[in-house]
């Protein structure tokens, strides 16, 4: 650890993520205009606590922009037939621009299915193979949500993101890899950190930003860190303390705080991100569907 350095200020996730949905308003103020008026369909299958919270939170943001939101709870004994019907009348229907299936799924239900049968011009959560094969070529497509959270709360924070070296710490489909390509598509060097690397540490020390999303609690700390990085936590997890549970990022807060510069607190870093652009995403829905 650097003793000379100050310890790493917080990125706001809430208040970046406030002029993001200030975007989306305006937007939506010009599509009016248009007479084009977004809806987002999400459906949730079962009465998961933390899904439901999701969910909810998701349709609070929808309204309070300006975006129609059509709500769809489904037994939890919702076969995976009767969730591609009701994936396929969505589809068919001009009058919704965004649908969005709330994961986890029940474990009898093919999520991969599910998710390919959402027309990707809809897909607003940017999961389609259309899509990520897309951002791999740098077609206009719907980008993952988290990911282009992040990117935003790096532009904000770094500036010019050119010429850094970036490392991401897990390598999933919904977050390490579509990261990892946006990093790119901005003129970084970029690393991609997973279980079987070696000496994992080490390469993120080489690091001037870290974006962690490898799903463990508390895992980075310090002692991963290159003075001055600039880290970005994914990670949400709950651990239980003496005072009760509470959430926790992938990143030790407040051994990394000593050595970064600048990081996303847990909670109110990332998430707040992450539902401003599924909204972001709706819109640009709304704008590709006019011009197939």
């Amino acid at each position: 650890m650097n003793s000379s350095l100050a310890p790493a200020r917080d990125i706001d996730g809430k208040a970046i993520a406030a002029q993001v949905l200030n975007e989306v308003r305006d937007e939506i103020a010009e599509l009016a205009r248009q007479a084009l008026f977004p809806a987002l369909a999400v459906i949730l299958v079962g009465d998961d606590p933390a899904s439901q919270v999701y969910v909810r939170n998701k349709l609070l943001r929808a309204e309070e922009v300006g975006i129609r939101s059509l709500e769809h709870r489904l037994p939890e004994s919702t076969s995976q037939a009767e969730l591609l019907q009701l994936i396929a009348e969505l589809n068919a229907d001009p009058a919704v621009n965004g649908i969005l299936v709330q994961l986890p799924l029940p474990a009898y239900i093919e999520e991969h299915a599910v998710i390919q049968a959402i027309d990707p011009l809809k897909d607003v959560d940017g999961f389609h193979r259309e899509n990520v094969g897309g951002l791999v070529h740098g077609a206009e497509v719907l980008t993952p949500c988290t990911p282009s959270g992040c990117m935003r709360l790096l532009q904000e924070t770094c500036g010019d993101l050119r010429g850094k070296h970036a490392v991401v710490i897990g390598r999933s489909n919904i977050v390490g890899k579509p990261m990892a390509t946006l990093l790119l598509q901005a003129d970084c060097s970029v690393s991609v950190v997973h279980s079987r690397s070696v000496d994992a540490p080490a390469l993120c020390r080489l690091a001037d930003i870290v974006v962690a999303a490898v799903g463990r609690p508390q895992l980075i700390d310090a002692s991963w860190l290159k003075p001055g990085a600039v880290v970005i936590d994914v990670g949400i997890n709950r651990i239980e303390t003496e005072t009760g549970t509470r959430l926790v990022g992938d990143v030790d807060y407040a051994s990394a705080r000593t050595v970064a510069s600048a990081i996303t607190p847990v909670p109110g870093g990332v998430g707040p991100m992450t539902i401003a652009y599924l909204l972001k995403n709706t819109v640009i829905a709304t704008q590709l569907q006019q011009s197939r």
